[in-house]
């Protein structure tokens, strides 16, 4: 039974399960959008959405704890002087996910792109 077993697995261990969805917020924060599948679109959405409005607030807290999950420093930077300007007056709901027509060409799997508002 799940009973009070949250969050998708990704079919990865823990730290590497983190180091992806960081990576993908990363490139959504750099790019403003991203190819990917739905469950990993699922589950970098809700890290992308705190840290845009935790950015909002930019002070020396925010940034500390933005530091954390972000490593890089052009998607910080981004983050700061460009989204938390642009979604200052928007309360939530700052991403999209759009289902492409075209499945992936490999494997044939359903893409997904998740991008900024």
């Amino acid at each position: 039974m799940r009973h009070r077993n949250s969050g998708t697995i990704l079919d990865r261990k823990k730290w590497p399960r983190e180091l992806l969805i960081r990576n993908l917020v990363s490139s959504v924060i750099v790019y403003e959008k991203i190819e990917t599948s739905p469950a990993k679109a699922k589950a970098t959405r809700s890290l992308l959405e705190r840290l845009i409005t935790r950015s909002k607030i930019n002070n020396v807290v925010s940034q500390r704890y933005i530091k954390k999950f972000l490593p890089v420093k052009e998607a910080r930077a981004k983050l700061f002087e460009v989204l938390a300007v642009k979604y200052q007056t928007v309360p939530g709901g700052y991403t999209r996910v759009v289902k492409m027509a075209h499945p992936r060409k490999g494997d044939g799997g359903e893409l997904v792109r998740l991008e900024l508002k």
